[in-house]
């Protein structure tokens, strides 16, 4: 379990970072009106937010690739 945990750090810390970042947003700059699917609530918020900091710190997670010679 720890193990896994450890493989997969950097996009755990990008879940929590973009939730966060996305709470953030709702509160300070948010829907008023309540028309906007994102924004109008701070659940839909927080998991835009999470799924798209969990992408953007996947990017620079570094892959062990083995090299194949011909």
């Amino acid at each position: 379990m720890i193990a896994k945990l450890s493989k997969y750090k950097l996009e755990i810390a990008g879940l929590i970072i973009g939730a966060i970042a996305g709470w953030c947003y709702w509160y300070f700059k948010g829907c008023s009106s309540g028309t906007c699917f994102i924004t109008s609530k701070p659940l839909n918020s927080s998991i835009y937010g999470a799924v798209m900091g969990g992408l953007l710190f996947s990017i620079f997670k570094k892959e062990n690739r083995k090299q194949v010679n011909n």
